[in-house]
């Protein structure tokens, strides 16, 4: 869940992209982990959803790093938060946290390598 607050906009990054409606000072905690909001799905959930949802899944939903490779659906904007190879947010086990200060409007950006199991790029 985000711990800042949120909008969510047009992005120059990849179509949709989440931006911060406050500015955020370096080393806050701009997201974390919240059980209960955030949903982690079972491999036996995950199989019985139909493929619609399943597809869903794969562009919004991550295998965490931190839960041992388990399958987290943010509950929030964060579904929203795009790629970049030089991030604003740096990770910390459960949580992210702000490299540098972060505007009001600029877009937040993560490195996806470090907290998705088995993220390898876009393969651009």
């Amino acid at each position: 869940m985000f711990t800042v607050r949120t909008r969510v906009g047009p992005s120059a990054i990849h179509g949709t992209g989440v931006f911060a409606a406050e500015p955020i000072a370096a080393g806050q905690e701009v997201w974390r982990y919240e059980p209960g909001f955030d949903r982690t799905i079972t491999e036996a959930e995950l199989a019985g959803m139909p493929e619609a949802f399943r597809s869903f899944l794969e562009t919004y939903a991550y295998r965490s790093a931190d839960l041992g490779g388990a399958l987290v659906l943010p509950c929030d904007h964060a579904i929203f938060l795009n790629h970049s190879d030089h991030p604003n947010t740096a990770e910390a086990p459960f949580r992210s946290l702000a490299r540098r200060p972060i505007h009001s409007g600029e877009e937040i950006t993560c490195d996806y390598g470090a907290f998705c199991v088995g993220w390898t790029g876009f393969g651009e």
